[in-house]
């Protein structure tokens, strides 16, 4: 008797043990891109040769632009919306972080207005120049070129 007690009380302690998977909201440590957690990143800053840029989330999101300039990841492509056009990409990546994203796929619908602070072209155009990504602070940050040169980060967060 005293055995079937220890037993069962072994089993109810190690049962304790057993884990439930984690939510999206802990921290994201990935080096592998496509396994990068969360449904959709939204993009929360735009720095220009390291400086922010006045594009600001809840401004788009009280302008009525709240679904826009979104990222989702899978094994193989990225896809998101725009402003107001749903995007898709291939991508792949190498060593270091290094990204290579392709040509970028849209919709054609004709935006009545356009959100403050970026257009949807140079949106376009920083997801297919990026080249670099990294996890910080919980944010996703895709380093691109601008058409002009300059250094753009994407900042998204979940």
């Amino acid at each position: 008797m005293k055995i079937l007690l220890i037993v069962l009380s072994a089993a109810v302690l190690f049962s304790g043990c057993v884990g439930t998977p984690a939510a999206s909201t802990t921290a994201v440590a990935s080096t592998d891109f496509s396994v990068i957690p969360g449904n959709e990143w939204k993009l929360t800053e735009v720095r220009i040769n390291g400086r922010s840029t006045d594009f600001n989330r809840s401004a788009l999101t009280q302008s009525g632009f709240g679904e826009s300039f979104t990222l989702n990841v899978s094994a193989e492509l990225i896809n998101g919306v725009g402003a107001p056009n749903r995007y898709t990409a291939p991508y792949t990546v190498g060593e270091d972080n290094s990204i290579n994203i392709g040509r970028v796929a849209s919709t054609l619908m004709a935006a009545l207005l356009e959100p403050p602070n970026l257009r949807e072209h140079d949106y376009f155009t920083y997801i297919q120049n990026s080249y670099k990504w990294d996890i910080r602070n919980n944010n996703l940050e895709l380093f691109s070129k601008a058409e002009n040169g300059n250094e753009i980060i994407l900042i998204f967060s979940l």
